[in-house]
């Protein structure tokens, strides 16, 4: 397949999924469709369960369809011609860590699940971790790991090697504090390996911008192939799918030069903090708590619990009782219109052509509970303020939590965060909300207070009566 140019800077992104493919890499060919050929992509895998994936862009020569659909039901379909390198599976990593390391690369991004960054609730690196230990060994022997640390250890050490010059490091997913926090753990694990050479150059060589993206992007449907082939012509193996909303905004802080993203709406700010908490508290967890909500009304689609009354409710109201009065007040006002952002989330949601699953949505509970809804729980709780909106959403979870213990979810559940042995305990135990409530990966500091086992008693107790009213 086509490779970047000589005159060419790189992108290299770790995780080549439909996310990525359907948001940073939409940006970059707009771009290019501006005029502006300057940038490229080069994309790779870190795990082998893409290869099907990867394959089929290899034989397309990174080219692929993506098809947008809007609430009011319009389809478009646009080729993306963006990624002009794809660098296949490797355990060694061998190719991604030349790629990494060749100076015309200036930016290395990657999308990483919240659990994926082995964080416990104190911001550490989880050295107990599997997946971690195991790639700590590796990068004492100077091999490449699985995990994004053992990855990027890996390139970052062959570009200091090769002289490769400086480098950004870009997260582009859901973790809030993204850049921050997974330097830290990025310099965390350096340490550990012992070499100081590579910390002292990470330290001076690399920025890592906090950004928040945003684009519903379900897992493309076995129909979709189709659905191009007969709009485009095209019979094309690695389409994508995503509603046509789209946002990216990241704070300018680039070590060694950036495409012109801010001449195709990307928004380069000073902080990124105030529009990260708007989109994770108000959409990331409203999504959840429809997600949740609707798994237990008997829904497969994200788009009919949002339609759904009752469950419609409840996200508007906990985004209007609790975390609207958390991010704007008169002396800290927010730059985003909370309560209109609130009504498009909702709309966004509501699109019935993106069919997105609840299966999809629900995952990772135990990440998102501490990620994306107990910082509203510790604000309301600071203030002696009222959190029976926002107790609903780790309620809904709990019963949903009791199904999959139970076996009787009608899906497989999957959560990275999750210790199985403990939340089967939280299940069996002869009170679950108090045992949720006293679990610290949840809650951190707030576990056990008496304020948040109220709260959640009451909100279990009326996701009870919403399940009696599916059901009876």
């Amino acid at each position: 397949m086509a490779h970047p140019a000589s005159s060419e800077s790189v992108v290299l992104h770790l995780g080549l999924g439909s996310f990525h493919r359907a948001h940073q890499a939409v940006y970059l060919q707009a771009l290019i469709d501006a005029g502006d050929t300057r940038w490229s992509l080069a994309g790779a895998n870190l795990r082998t369960d893409m290869a099907e994936v990867e394959s089929a862009l290899i034989r397309q020569g990174g080219r692929y369809t993506l098809e947008t659909v809007s609430p009011a039901g319009e389809y478009r379909y646009q080729r993306i011609e963006s990624i002009r390198e794809v660098l296949p599976f490797d355990p060694t990593l061998a190719a991604v860590i030349t790629r990494g390391a060749d100076p015309r690369t200036r930016v290395i991004s990657f999308t990483v699940t919240e659990a994926g960054y082995y964080l416990d609730p104190t911001d550490r690196l989880d050295f107990g971790a599997a997946d971690l230990a195991a790639d700590l060994d590796r990068a004492r022997r100077g091999e490449a790991g699985t995990t994004i640390y053992g990855a990027v250890c890996a390139i970052l050490r062959a570009r200091r090697t090769a002289n490769g010059g400086a480098v950004t490091l870009l997260n582009c997913d859901n973790l809030r504090h993204n850049g921050e926090r997974f330097r830290k753990g990025l310099l965390a694990f350096i340490e550990k390996t012992g070499d100081r050479r590579l910390l002292e150059w990470v330290c001076t060589q690399t920025t890592c911008p906090n950004a928040m993206v945003d684009r519903i992007t379900p897992r493309p449907p076995p129909e979709l192939r189709q659905r191009v082939l007969q709009a485009t012509g095209w019979d094309d193996a690695a389409p994508v799918t995503g509603e046509s909303f789209i946002q990216w905004v990241i704070e300018d802080d680039f070590a060694n030069g950036r495409p012109d993203w801010g001449r195709v709406g990307v928004q380069l700010v000073e902080s990124v903090a105030p529009y990260e908490e708007a989109k994770i508290r108000i959409l990331n967890a409203t999504h959840s708590c429809i997600a949740w909500a609707g798994t237990l009304a008997g829904f497969q689609y994200i788009h009919e619990g949002t339609h759904d009354a009752q469950i419609r409710r409840m996200a508007f109201d906990y985004v209007t009782d609790d975390v609207i009065p958390c991010l704007h007040s008169p002396d800290r006002p927010s730059p985003v219109d909370l309560p209109a952002y609130r009504d498009v989330v909702l709309e966004r949601f509501g699109n019935p052509a993106i069919r997105d699953t609840n299966q999809r949505v629900a995952m990772d509970g135990f990440s998102k509970i501490p990620g994306f809804i107990a910082p509203t729980v510790r604000e309301r709780l600071s203030r002696n303020e009222s959190i029976g909106s926002v107790a609903m959403l780790p309620a809904l979870f709990l019963a949903f939590l009791q199904r999959w213990h139970q076996g009787v979810l009608p899906y497989v559940y999957q959560d990275q965060g999750m210790d199985e042995a403990a939340a089967h305990a939280i299940c069996g135990s002869a009170d679950p909300v108090a045992a949720l409530a006293a679990n610290r990966t949840l809650w951190g500091d707030t576990a056990n207070d008496a304020r948040l086992i109220e709260a959640l008693q009451k909100a279990f107790e009326r996701v009870q009566d919403f399940i009696k009213g599916r059901t009876s």
